[in-house]
């Protein structure tokens, strides 16, 4: 595989990431194309295959658990590579669902961007990988499930514990918890979003069997 022949599809939601990692492909000599969600990136790979997929995972209207999927049950996009980013799922199950879904790298954030441009080089460098055989939708659909219930948990116990310090904080410090229980709540409207998404899917699935 060439990059050279193809560009890096680069599929974040947060601007100032995604401008920073934009400009430093870009300065890297990378053809770079950017979009805000998973549902983004397939319109672009539609009309041209990347060389390699860079992706957050969490992001509205299709995440990169989402994106992933897609692109592995496509025969002719299945080889692609993907490269997670990510800073909410970083536990070890979260990394195994990922490599069993397809993603060929697993990078936290905050980006190490010398680790990024290494593991873009190795990838760059490689025979294109044989086709990965995707996991069937109740598979996917049942295991992303679990992911986002202990996410949901997790962000509910974070939630409780900025509440209850915003009680003993000087006022420079409830500042700095205001702004991390907005973001919080943020998260959890998503997280819960994204799980009832994924009840349905289930539900789906299970009528049609």
């Amino acid at each position: 595989m060439n990059t050279g022949s193809g560009y890096l599809l680069l599929v974040e939601d947060d601007p100032d990431i995604l401008k920073l990692l934009d400009t430093t492909l870009t300065f890297s000599g990378y053809r770079v194309i950017t979009t805000r969600n998973g549902k983004e990136g397939l319109e672009v790979i539609k009309r041209e295959r990347p060389a390699i997929v860079i992706a957050d995972i969490m992001m509205p209207k299709l995440d990169g658990f989402g994106l992933v999927h897609r692109i592995r049950i496509n025969p002719e996009t299945r080889d692609i590579p993907v490269v997670f980013i990510t800073a909410t799922y970083v536990a070890a199950e979260d990394k195994e669902f990922a490599l069993n879904i397809g993603a060929t790298r697993f990078i936290q954030k905050p980006v190490d961007l010398e680790k990024l441009l290494a593991t873009i080089t190795e990838l760059s460098n490689q025979d294109a990988p044989a086709a990965l055989e995707p996991l069937n939708e109740f598979n996917f659909y049942n295991g992303y499930r679990k992911r986002l219930e202990v996410k949901l948990d997790e962000k509910n116990k974070q939630i409780t514990r900025d509440e209850l310090l915003l009680g003993i904080q000087t006022e420079e410090g409830d500042q700095f918890l205001h702004a991390s229980l907005r973001r919080a709540r943020s998260e959890r409207e998503e997280l819960k979003l994204l799980l009832d998404q994924v009840l349905k899917q289930i539900e789906k699935i299970a009528k049609a069997e």
